[in-house]
């Protein structure tokens, strides 16, 4: 459904008429430009918003079923850019991910958002705010939603590491409690979200690059100002930084679950160290014992008067010795 249409002149917000082609005419006439908000709308509400704009067929299609990675796309009469906004939730520290399309035109913006955690509206409230960054135009509005959501990315970044240091508390801990059963899981799960934030922050460095202007693809992208450039390399300077950041988590996370694995592996091989020296403890005495109750007529050591206290005090020994050499190597 449409969530919000205005017409934006000199870069102050004017209420859109409610006919899309009359917005689009009257912000061409005056040199602004319409905005356009959707949040996950149907084929059949679509329809109209591609109608009027030209939208290619192929990004209208991807718009509408979602579950796209972060690219850039350009038509011969709009621009499409595809986001996904990460959300942290620090109850359960899950990080979950939407998505938003930006649709971009000579003289219109078109924002369609799936999920939550879109900072669409806020964005929208924030550049209003700012009538010389919207006097820009359409290229304000990538940049003020670029910008936002990978700005948001270095949040979810620094909570992940705070979550990271705590499972690495954990794991290292003096008291064994890394040993816990949960702990692999946990592990697991992590490195889970770090893969879904991943999926969200690195295929996004290509397109920021080429609204950067950088490297091979930083050539001019249509509808977007050559002035702006400085403004998009900002913010892929921000998202190589998140991506640096998620490649020494995801690094750290495979560190901490190796070497929670060979805490495991040490913890049980020192287990069974101990139970061998308990049984080839319990062997002696069994033995002797053995031995003395097969009762043998020429067994000349039953018939002595000390042989009961020599026996128990041979045991005793022998015991003390081997308790004494397993202590001394480390097995008790």
């Amino acid at each position: 459904m449409i969530v919000d249409c205005a017409v934006y002149r000199d870069g102050h917000r004017t209420e859109g008429p409610d006919d899309l082609s009359d917005a689009l005419e009257e912000a061409r006439a005056a040199g602004g430009f319409v905005w356009i908000g959707l949040h996950e709308p149907s084929e059949r509400e679509f329809d109209l918003v591609t109608q009027e704009f030209g939208l290619h067929p192929l990004a209208v299609e991807d718009a509408l079923k979602a579950h796209q990675r972060p690219k850039l796309e350009v038509y011969d009469d709009s621009l499409f850019l595809v986001l996904k906004p990460v959300v942290y939730e620090p109850k359960s520290d899950r990080v979950s991910s939407g998505e938003v399309m930006l649709f971009l035109g000579d003289s219109f913006v078109v924002t369609v958002r799936h999920g939550e955690g879109a900072p669409l509206k806020a964005v929208r409230r924030r550049l209003e705010q700012e009538p010389d960054m919207l006097h820009k135009g359409p290229t304000a509005v990538l940049y003020a939603v670029s910008d936002a959501v990978v700005d948001h990315y270095v949040e979810v970044a620094t909570e992940l590491q705070t979550d990271l240091e705590e499972l690495e508390a954990e794991v290292f801990s003096p008291d064994g409690g890394g040993g816990s059963r949960t702990t692999a899981s946990r592990i697991y799960t992590f490195k889970r979200q770090i893969l879904e934030f991943r999926r969200a922050t690195g295929p996004l460095a290509l397109p920021l690059t080429r609204l950067a202007g950088i490297g091979q693809f930083g050539g001019s992208v249509p509808f977007v100002s050559e002035k702006a450039r400085p403004f998009f390399r900002d913010v892929n300077d921000h998202l190589t930084r998140v991506n640096e950041s998620v490649e020494g988590l995801d690094r750290l996370v495979s560190d901490i679950l190796s070497a929670h694995l060979a805490q495991m592996s040490v913890r049980q091989n020192d287990d069974m160290r101990k139970i061998s020296a308990w049984a080839a403890m319990a062997a002696i005495p069994t033995m002797i014992a053995g031995i003395y109750g097969m009762n043998f007529d020429h067994m000349p050591e039953l018939h002595w008067v000390w042989s009961y206290p020599a026996v128990i005090a041979l045991m005793a020994v022998l015991e003390v010795l081997l308790y004494r050499t397993f202590k001394r190597r480390g097995w008790l």
